[in-house]
């Protein structure tokens, strides 16, 4: 059994502490030890934006982050999105736009979408499709999903 070594993260702004592998991902740590598990594994390199959550305010592969790396941070889940059982904007969007489909990219999706619109809050297409770029989506070709960004930021352009 190896060693591990404490960890203190805000998670969804709730302060949380625990003991971790020293070699575990911030990915592993979230679904694993925290049961969040709408962070999604996809291919474990960084390449598909599946597992992406935002960590100090810039969206992140959580696969490639190890936790200790993120001791002190404040990161932000899916799970967290949700006010009193209200979708947040974006997911929203997303269902009425049918950019939904198998859902397997879509915690990945939104929480990349998330950070962009809080950074610009009215992104041109360009700009969107640059800050989706690193989520694959085999389902609904892209143009559904810049629709329901487009949308959240206040409408068509």
């Amino acid at each position: 059994m190896s060693a591990t070594v404490p960890l203190a993260l805000t998670v969804n702004g709730k302060p949380v502490r625990l003991a971790v592998d020293p070699g575990a991902t911030l990915f592993e740590v979230l679904r694993e030890e925290l049961r969040l598990t709408g962070t999604k594994a996809g291919c474990g390199q960084g390449e598909c934006g599946a597992c992406t959550v935002i960590l100090d305010d810039q969206p992140v592969a959580s696969c490639l982050v190890l936790a200790v790396a993120a001791n002190g941070s404040r990161v932000e889940t899916i799970e967290g999105l949700c006010r009193d059982g209200e979708l947040h904007p974006v997911q929203a969007a997303l269902v009425a736009e049918g950019a939904v489909q198998c859902g397997f990219c879509t915690p990945g999706v939104v929480m990349s979408a998330v950070a962009l619109l809080r950074e610009t809050p009215r992104p041109t297409e360009d700009q969107i499709r640059q800050a989706i770029a690193g989520n694959l989506c085999r389902c609904t070709g892209y143009d559904r999903i810049v629709r329901a960004v487009r949308r959240v930021a206040g409408g068509e352009r």
